[in-house]
């Protein structure tokens, strides 16, 4: 049915401003705060190590006014020893502590990003590029380990250690420390000018490498029609375009880098130059002394350091914004709610939605309308469209057959695109199976995605055993529905672990009973490792017919009440086929089923068939009254040879 579902691609960073540095550092903060005792450990061991080298000057300038004045310098040297073997302990423990912890948050982020990302709901999955998802999961999130904790302990420990500096310069010489200071501003205030250009880049950097993911995702999903189609340079070349794109925004990101870099290493160069030619004047004038111009210079070599941790920490801030503008777009994203429903009764505005987040373009309903009023339909159920409504009080949990009722449902999949559903009423009592016939684009799939609750009707009602879908909680409402969907995907894996997919509770009884029912059994015997067996990405190593066995098998071993079946033979050989056609009657006694079918061989047995064209309902009943009752049938019928004589 590939008119029913449009996808409409787009890139999540399109579906809001960017990120203010007030919301960055809200968020960046959101990410450390569960580490930040850890941080501040490390952020100790790295002030700890950065006093030790402080120290370092001092002790120099003692060393020379001792030589100056022929004293022994041994208990010096030893003492400078020692600051050097316990800064670079002290420094190495909390280089660990911090890295450490970056990997932790790290994990931490892709556990929830994973988390939310596979709770979305259809509707914005299928406006986004899976692959484009994928590199947020993987590569932006590897951005924050270094802006998270290296950048904010850097700002910190570097700041510090740049005051006590400046305060320890100021007190061996005011003048040297003026003319220190204003080569560095400088320079510096050049030097901030550069940093936007670096968030720029990186973050158009990152959005090349998500589009290396897509197109490398697109191009596995469909490797044997690209192989087929003599597609491989096409696609290599589409690969590439992405990849030197990245390549461009990456080397202009280092440029830019390197402009920040190489800036204030000729600060401090042209500083140490300036001071040298001050320093000496002053030396000179008998204004310091030589060991006090020693140590002034120590420190202006000392500064290096931490002024450079300062321009790593803003420099990595820059390449972090980046990522975590992108992490946010995908985190306001709508998902799923699985464990809440809203009260009988409660008014819930459409302003509102699920995820507690703002509306997206891609959710479909109409804006204004609140989610209780389309759920209720109170002010205008049309009750006679629908001569025999489901009751409405919610059912007892059980194994009795579950019931559907569609109540003048109207849908589209986003307020740009015309309607598929019009006014669509039926009523399935169950048992029984019941099939939905017409021609492509007339909304069979779509009923199923609206039951299943992929998508929520723009009005009308869809009910199941009496109760509107929109007011049952996702997990319980989707527990009692085994689902088979028109492609019949199979996982990466085992033969075991796709059966086990939808019930991984289920006992090898179970197991062997499905795989009967199904016609697998034959298949499980002959291959080398049965139902331990890998079938490959996607199910490659099976058929396509046993691909569609795999997935009944799977919604069977769920022992659903309720059983939808979307094209679920259509690559079945006509043996198979009608072994199936009488699992599904048998399962029908006991189970509400219901099919789509374009070969109309696998329901002419059905209870009664829901004629559907143009997203209506034009007929109902059985296939003989079909036949004489109703055209579009009864042509569909003939044409696949089935009309009576």
């Amino acid at each position: 049915m590939f008119d029913e579902q449009p996808q409409v691609k787009t890139d999540p960073a399109e579906a809001g401003p960017p990120l203010s540095a007030r919301e960055t550092w809200a968020v960046l903060y959101r990410h450390f705060r569960p580490h930040r005792g850890v941080v501040a450990l490390g952020a100790l061991f790295t002030l700890i190590g950065a006093a030790t080298g402080l120290a370092q000057p001092v002790a120099v300038e003692a060393l020379v006014n001792r030589l100056s004045d022929d004293e022994s310098v041994t208990s010096i040297l030893v003492f400078l020893t020692c600051l050097l073997v316990i800064g670079t302990a002290v420094e190495s423990v909390g280089s660990y502590i911090l890295e450490r912890t970056a990997q932790s948050v790290v994990l931490d982020s892709r556990r929830s990003l994973i988390g939310r990302l596979l709770r979305l709901k259809v509707t914005e999955l299928e406006r986004v590029q899976p692959g484009d998802l994928m590199s947020r999961v993987t590569s932006d999130t590897t951005l924050l380990q270094a802006v998270t904790t290296q950048a904010v302990v850097s700002a910190f420990s570097g700041g510090l250690t740049v005051v006590a500096t400046i305060v320890m310069m100021a007190f061996m010489d005011p003048v040297l420390l003026g003319v220190t200071l204003g080569v560095i501003v400088l320079i510096g205030a050049a030097t901030a000018l550069v940093m936007p250009k670096i968030s720029k880049a990186t973050r158009q950097a990152q959005e090349a490498v998500g589009s290396i993911s897509t197109a490398l995702e697109r191009a596995f999903g469909a490797f044997r029609t690209l192989k087929a189609s003599g597609a491989e340079e096409r696609e290599v070349a589409k690969v590439e375009e992405a990849a030197r794109e990245a390549w461009r925004h990456g080397v202009k990101s280092a440029k830019w880098q390197a402009v920040a870099w190489s800036s204030m290493g000729f600060a401090i160069q042209v500083s140490f130059l300036a001071v040298l030619g001050v320093g000496g004047a002053r030396v000179a004038s008998e204004a310091i002394s030589v060991a006090t111009l020693v140590a002034f210079l120590m420190l202006l070599f000392y500064l290096i350091d931490p002024v450079t941790r300062l321009v790593d920490a803003v420099t990595q801030y820059q390449v972090g914004s980046a990522a975590v503008a992108r992490i946010v777009q995908a985190e306001r994203m709508e998902t799923e709610e699985f464990d809440a429903s809203p009260p009988w009764g409660t008014q819930e505005s459409d302003a509102t939605p699920s995820s507690g987040e703002s509306g997206t373009p891609g959710t479909p309903g109409t804006p204004g309308t609140s989610r209780a009023s389309r759920a209720s339909g109170a002010s205008r159920a049309k009750d006679a469209a629908v001569p025999s409504l489901a009751p409405r009080a919610p059912a007892p949990d059980g194994a009795r057959p579950a019931s559907v009722t569609f109540d003048d449902v109207t849908f589209r999949y986003r307020p740009d695109l015309p309607y598929v559903h019009h006014g669509v009423s039926f009523t399935v009592p169950g048992p029984g199976m019941t099939a939905f016939v017409g021609p492509s684009g007339a909304g069979k799939t779509t009923v199923f995605g609206l039951i299943e609750r992929f998508y929520e009707a723009t009005g009308g009602r869809v009910l199941v055993d009496g109760e509107d879908v929109l007011r049952r909680p996702l997990a319980e409402l989707r527990a009692a529905i085994g689902y088979v969907e028109q492609d019949a995907p199979v996982l990466a894996g085992t033969l075991r672990e796709n059966l086990l997919f939808a019930a991984p509770d289920a006992t090898a009884s179970d197991i062997r009973d499905v795989l009967v029912r199904a016609r697998l059994d034959t298949l499980v015997d002959t291959l080398p490792d049965g139902l331990d067996t890998v079938v490959g990405h996607r199910g490659s190593k099976l058929s396509g017919g046993e691909r569609q066995r795999v997935a009944i098998a799977r919604a069977l071993l769920r022992k659903p009440r309720l059983l939808l079946l979307d094209e679920a033979t259509s690559q079945l050989d006509a043996v198979n086929e009608l072994a199936l056609r009488d699992v599904v009657a048998e399962v029908s006694k006991q189970v509400t089923v219901l099919v789509v079918a374009h070969r109309l061989s696998t329901v002419t047995l059905a209870d009664r068939i829901v004629v559907m064209d143009a997203g209506r309902v034009r007929a109902v009943g059985t296939h003989d009254e079909l036949v004489v009752a109703d055209p579009l049938y009864g042509e569909l019928a003939a044409t696949q040879f089935l009309a009576s004589s």
